[in-house]
């Protein structure tokens, strides 16, 4: 009965350590979301590959922080936005018909995409 307990204890620790979140990484050359890697080691704790002298996973550089958006994907985000906005506000309008509504959605579609394409080539342009 004890050895029994001892291995539901085993397989219970397991699948809760198998469980964990993803660590997040952030900087080097890397960035982003990385899973460890599921391999069990065993040993006597004189050697670890992922925590070497410099720690976690024994990179020699430090994590950074996230590099800002530039002027041009702040303004393309804004104008996706109040496109976005535009478009929704057309599709809830009830007082147009179906075939109106489509137009006008297609239209502001495509006045979006030219906005979009101008500000690059004002942003490109000096």
């Amino acid at each position: 009965m004890k050895k029994l307990i001892i291995i539901m204890l085993a397989v219970l620790v397991t699948t809760a350590a198998s469980a964990m979140p993803v660590a997040r990484i952030s900087g080097g050359h890397h960035g982003g979301w990385h899973r460890p890697p599921r391999t069990v080691i065993v040993g006597g704790g004189w050697y670890s590959p992922w925590y070497g002298p410099w720690g976690f996973y024994g990179y020699p550089w430090y994590p950074t922080a996230p590099t800002p958006p530039s002027r041009l994907d702040l303004q393309l985000s804004t104008i996706r936005v109040n496109y976005g906005d535009k478009i929704k506000s057309v599709r809830m309008d009830k007082d147009l018909t179906r075939q109106a509504r489509r137009e006008k959605i297609k239209d502001l579609k495509t006045q979006r995409e030219h906005a979009i394409i101008d500000a690059k080539k004002s942003f490109y342009k000096y």
